[in-house]
């Protein structure tokens, strides 16, 4: 098998497993809804052919049992149950580990098996295995075969259908409707009854069937599909199918097919009468009404078809305009994003040595370098963003599983989900949501029974939010709970030697001892909870993504975790500053200004590292102490005044350079564990620049004065 196309398989099988997940979590909870069944239908259908065609036949014949399951849902046959919908989703879970490891496993056919069985005895004994036959059975029908194993699909085509029932259809016990429910089911359908030859009421027969209908179907399942619809009719039902044209034009400048030329086609009027009732100024469907020519209800229905054949047009121009997306694996992503970055440090370097030039040529092209290098950048790190709710959608099947094991009944909400946010960041963020939604559901939320006594809803409510604050993406996981319980958090970190019995801590320093490794209030351990790990895996992979948690609680109402992660890992704003002869960059979206520091200001505030800005008392950290970087301090120093969690902290520094586009570069294992850097630049002249951890600076410094971290 070819590798590119078997990793295209693969990709597409991915992506139809998550729809088929999603699919069925909306389907449990609106189990009537017939596009919903035909989503999950069609998912399984195309896993189905695509798997025997790369010759993944365990994978194509497992997944046709699950198919014939919901093709019997989809007729009606069976109703859509909580134990389907647990079934399916364990199915589409053995589906991925197929896939995955299809030599790997000997448990995989037992496992399947197992599965198979459980569907039979829902369907009350009704024999599957039938139906479950291998795929590679020869077919009588070989080209639309081959046109359901293929992954790719057909080109839509647009179809006029006639149906004309006999006028004793339903002495056969055939129902009509039945027949063009199926239809719709094949694409995008319209349906027209023509009732033109219904008698007065005195002259029905309520056993006769007098309507006719008229279908468009846009599809593309073939001709084939739509004939085996009427496969069982026999000749006295008439059944006309003719494609309307080719594929719908896309060019702008031909017109949409006319009313006329769509009724002479479909013979509800000749060629002759038409030209003659077009020799007069009149609407022509009011002509040829006037003229008894028609009926209106031809007229109707010839409007219908138009109106169908326009708005397939248009969909068609939107397919191609998207058709210009392709796939790119992640890795060429970034691979560009580091190009990138050297990019900026070239730039950087030019820029620099323009301004040593006295040449304003050279000066006007290292300012046009700098734009288009800057274009670049953004429209590359643009490349990479991607909206959260990809992650929140993984998150319904995990609450659905976790509220059932642990006999919870939980609402899950989200929203914002259009938030776009650095891959990177998503790819890591995973697992941090994982715990705290387990946190929520194990420690917050309160069995059915014990909230129904305290007068709350017996569901318990889950929302995961995200919205856009500047360079920054907030995230809040809450839900309504018990809350913290705050004397038990203080009585399990003084048992556990994280405070002193006689230590007065605010809220917020309390509520962050939960991120402690090893701390957890659970009374037993469980398969959920208990071990005291988890919280502190939230707070370090945070902590790396150069981020923040926040931990709001009110007893008995509930609590509110806010994450804050900077948009991207890769390149940022930075202000460069100096001290002594080295160099640091602090990130530009948490300063708020800079001001001077004299020796006289310093000197009154006796021996207080606060300065008074403009009638308010900001404290700051001198770097150069923090660093330990040896020399006199200037006689004028610069105050960079920064905003962390809302307060406000200052950062002294010999001088403040200006602006710098920040090439993020990682740090070697010697110094990844540097507190107050979170990483380094290079600059134009190669001279390396650190950037600087402002919150491990602050929380750093609030320990050393006894007053715990500010997290």
């Amino acid at each position: 098998m070819d590798d590119n196309h078997a990793q295209t398989f693969l990709e597409e099988a991915f992506e139809l497993l998550s729809d088929l997940e999603a699919s069925l979590l909306e389907l449990e909870e609106n189990p009537s809804d017939s596009e919903l069944i035909g989503r999950v239908f069609r998912a399984l259908h195309t896993i189905k052919g695509s798997g025997a065609m790369f010759g993944f036949d365990e994978v194509a014949s497992f997944t046709h049992t699950i198919e014939a399951v919901f093709d019997d849902v989809r007729e009606g046959k069976l109703p859509v149950t909580k134990d389907i919908i647990s079934l399916t989703l364990k199915a589409k879970d053995l589906i991925r580990f197929m896939i995955d490891a299809p030599s790997d496993e000997a448990s995989a056919p037992y496992e399947a098996q197992t599965l198979i069985d459980s569907f039979k005895e829902i369907v009350s004994g009704k024999n599957l295995s039938a139906e479950a036959a291998p795929t590679k059975t020869p077919s009588l029908n070989k080209k639309a075969d081959e046109a359901s194993s293929t992954p790719f699909k057909n080109p839509d085509e647009t179809y006029r259908i006639r149906f004309t029932p006999s006028r004793d259809i339903f002495l056969t016990g055939t129902n009509p409707l039945f027949l063009l429910k199926e239809l719709q089911f094949l694409g995008d359908c319209r349906i027209f009854a023509e009732i033109d030859q219904v008698p007065s009421i005195d002259d029905i027969d309520p056993e006769q069937c007098y309507v006719f209908w008229d279908i468009m179907l846009t599809t593309d399942k073939g001709l084939d599909s739509i004939k085996d619809v009427f496969i069982f009719l026999d000749d006295s039902n008439k059944i006309d199918i003719a494609a309307v044209g080719d594929e719908p034009s896309t060019d702008d400048s031909e017109e949409n097919k006319k009313l006329g030329e769509i009724l002479v086609e479909r013979q509800d009027v000749s060629r002759d009468a038409l030209l003659e009732t077009l020799s007069e100024k009149k609407k022509i469907g009011e002509m040829l009404v006037e003229k008894g020519l028609v009926s209106p209800e031809k007229i109707e229905s010839a409007l219908i078809e138009q109106e169908h054949l326009k708005k397939i047009k248009k969909t068609t121009q939107q397919k191609e305009e998207s058709a210009s997306s392709i796939r790119v694996p992640a890795e060429k992503l970034d691979t560009l994003v580091n190009l990138v970055g050297e990019l900026v440090t070239v730039q950087a370097r030019l820029t620099q040595l323009a301004s040593l030039f006295n040449s304003s040529e050279l000066v006007s092209i290292a300012e046009e370098v700098e734009r288009l290098t800057g274009d670049l950048r953004d429209n590359t790190l643009n490349i990479r963003m991607l909206p959260i709710g990809t992650t929140f959608g993984r998150f319904k099947r995990l609450v659905r599983d976790l509220s059932q094991e642990l006999g919870r009944d939980v609402e899950m909400t989200t929203e914002g989900a259009e938030t776009e946010l650095d891959k990177t960041v998503i790819e890591r963020l995973n697992d941090p949501l994982v715990h705290l939604i387990r946190n929520s559901i194990d420690h917050g939320i309160e069995p059915p029974s014990v909230r129904e006594s305290i007068g709350k809803p017996r569901a318990g409510m889950l929302h995961i939010a995200a919205r856009h604050s500047g360079a920054y993406v907030l995230i809040e996981i809450t839900d309504d709970g018990a809350g913290i319980d705050k004397d038990v958090i203080r009585n399990k970190a003084i048992e556990k030697g994280l405070i002193s019995a006689d230590t007065d801590i605010q809220e917020k320093e309390l509520y962050s001892l939960i991120f402690a490794p090893g701390f957890s209030t659970a009374s037993a351990v469980t398969s959920v909870s208990g071990r005291g790990v988890g919280m502190d895996v939230v707070k370090r992979t945070i902590d790396n993504l150069r981020g923040s948690v926040e931990v709001n609680s009110e007893k008995g109402v509930g609590t509110t975790v806010t994450l804050k992660l900077p948009l991207t890992l890769a390149i940022i704003e930075g202000l460069l500053v100096e001290i002594g002869k080295q160099f640091f960059i602090l990130p530009l979206t948490i300063v708020q200004e800079c001001v001077e520091l004299t020796r006289r200001d310093a000197e009154m505030s006796h021996g207080r590292d606060i300065a008074n800005i403009r009638g308010e008392i900001v404290p700051y950290i001198r770097l150069r102490e923090s660093f330990n970087i040896n020399g006199s301090r200037p006689d004028i120093e610069q105050i960079v005044v920064t905003e962390i969690e809302r307060n406000r902290i200052g950062f002294v520094v010999d001088s403040v350079i200006g602006e710098h586009q920040t090439v993020i570069k990682t740090l070697g294992k010697v110094y990844r564990n540097i507190k107050g850097i979170s990483g380094a630049t290079i600059l134009g002249d190669g001279t390396v620049a650190l950037i600087m951890d402002i919150a491990g600076l602050a929380n750093s410094a609030y320990a050393a004065a006894g007053f715990g971290t500010r997290n």
